[in-house]
């Protein structure tokens, strides 16, 4: 199982925060072991740290309506994300 880390650069980071987005699209998906981060130069970067089970999965559900409805409703700037594999 692959731990990942994404970052992003976000609208409101308190609000991303308090956000239940990430466990009600993450979860189902099988993504479990969810870590925020919070970029203290820069506030408005933040990022995450997840165990994935199954990555095609995940990188398919990100080209979704979901996805892209989620990060909306989190304040995502989408054309700003990074996501890392660990290797």
């Amino acid at each position: 199982m692959p731990t990942v880390m994404a970052y992003h650069d976000v609208k409101d980071t308190d609000h991303w925060l308090a956000s239940p987005k990430r466990e009600e699209f993450f979860g189902p998906l099988g993504v479990t072991n969810i870590r925020t981060f919070v970029d203290q130069a820069n506030p408005t970067r933040v990022g995450l740290v997840m165990d994935i089970s199954d990555m095609d999965a995940v990188m398919a559900a990100m080209e979704t309506e979901a996805a892209r409805d989620a990060m909306a409703h989190d304040g995502v700037l989408p054309e700003t994300l990074v996501i890392l594999v660990e290797a």
